[in-house]
């Protein structure tokens, strides 16, 4: 039985500046697989329609799965052997689907004056359309027997598996060409997609977050060590799930400042049967951080 949540909240910078949260995320779950997904627009002016961007990619995100599990024992007896031609069709699909929510967006709603107002007449020419709608994209899948991910633009995806120990099995990769932002509105969005595949291995959580997120850390070992955190204490699912925007909101105002999204989804069976193991892993490694700030806090007095 799977479980997920989904938060995106606003960044300090964004309230000051007036604009909206560029985020969006989502979950989905049913008997078949679980699927986080998060996308985050894109800053820069050019992108003055990425909010939408977001939304449209993590839409169209959830679209493809749908799609592809249409037929749910089919698709899981002919992943395993074909998984890389399938995800890369699903890349293409995905890019599909979102230009065709760019493209239905912008025939009813024509770019505006004041959008226009922040460029010379040059400088509009010179923008795709697509990119007014600019936008990363990280997808999580839990499916029966095997896990996947996919990823373009920044973000990050963390998974626990059987072991307990927090990994990021889709390293970020910037693929696209100098200058230029790997995202959902160029040209060959679809070949600046990162992938994973795994299978008889399962994972208790998976998780999908913008890179506001994984910037309010000061490394990447307390990063991976928060998803331990919130894995360890979803034994109490709904209540710590709404905690957790909470704290994602402190984070972006006292943190990063930038939107976070964070999406999650965990096999709850597994979940419970692992939660002591996750409780001690988290225990366990509080006790080795306080070891090793005292130790410092010795040498800084012996200097």
């Amino acid at each position: 039985m799977f479980g997920g949540f989904s938060h995106s909240v606003i960044g300090a910078s964004h309230e000051t500046s007036g604009l909206v949260c560029q985020d969006h995320s989502a979950y989905e779950v049913n008997e078949h697989y679980s699927v986080a997904v998060i996308a985050d627009g894109h800053g820069s002016k050019k992108y003055f329609r990425s909010h939408l961007g977001s939304q449209f990619a993590v839409e169209a995100a959830l679209e493809t799965l749908r799609h592809f599990y249409k037929d749910p024992e089919g698709f899981e007896q002919n992943f395993p052997a074909n998984h890389k031609m399938i995800l890369k069709n699903m890349k293409k699909q995905i890019i599909a689907n979102w230009n065709v929510r760019v493209q239905e967006h912008l025939a009813n709603n024509p770019v505006r004056l004041a959008e226009m107002q922040k460029f010379t007449k040059e400088e509009f020419k010179e923008i795709p359309p697509e990119s007014y709608y600019g936008t990363t994209l990280v997808v999580a899948v839990c499916g029966r027997g095997f896990q996947f991910g996919l990823q373009i633009g920044d973000g990050s995806l963390v998974a626990i598996f059987e072991d307990g120990v927090p990994v990021m099995p889709m390293v970020y990769d910037e693929s696209a060409p100098a200058n230029m932002t790997a995202s959902m509105c160029n040209s060959n969005a679809a070949s600046m997609f990162n992938s994973f595949y795994i299978e008889n291995k399962k994972a208790i959580a998976m998780f999908a977050s913008s890179d506001g997120l994984y910037t309010s850390f000061s490394n990447e070992d307390d990063f991976l060590e928060y998803h331990l955190i919130i894995t360890s204490q979803l034994d109490n699912f709904e209540a710590f799930a709404q905690s957790v925007k909470k704290n994602l909101t402190k984070r972006s105002h006292y943190g990063t400042e930038d939107d976070i999204s964070l999406a999650c989804i965990c096999d709850l069976e597994l979940l419970w049967e692992k939660g002591k193991m996750l409780k001690a892993e988290v225990a366990d490694r509080k006790a080795h951080a306080a070891e090793r700030k005292a130790q410092r806090l010795a040498a800084l007095r012996n200097t």
